[in-house]
């Protein structure tokens, strides 16, 4: 296997690594496989985490283009936020992470 663009890809992976290893996001990615998610949905599910956090975490990972923010103008009004295509990419990486920490081939 030939990596080009050494430095590019170490800075990519960097940035990825960064991104999730911030508070709340590897778990908010982890619910957003399972369905679209609320705000406040997200507040009373994840133990510990706070309106600013929380806040933080969904800018962070729209931003990064992983979730999409969805504003739903039915009342009453409310935003949801959803996997992207760019975060459905990534669901088979966390399942083999998953695999490889769960099962013990680390």
């Amino acid at each position: 296997m030939t990596i080009k663009n050494t430095n590019d890809n170490l800075h990519s992976l960097q940035k990825f690594l960064k991104l999730f290893s911030g508070k709340l996001r590897a778990e908010i990615f982890l619910l957003a496989i399972k369905s679209s998610l609320r705000f406040n949905s997200l507040l009373r599910e994840i133990e510990g985490a706070n309106k600013q956090s929380l806040a933080i975490a969904l800018k962070d990972l729209t931003k990064a283009k992983i979730l999409q923010k969805v504003t739903i103008k039915s009342k009453p009004l409310h935003i949801e936020y959803y996997l992207s295509e760019k975060g459905k990419l990534l669901i088979p990486l966390f399942e083999k992470l998953e695999e490889i920490l769960v099962k013990g081939k680390y």
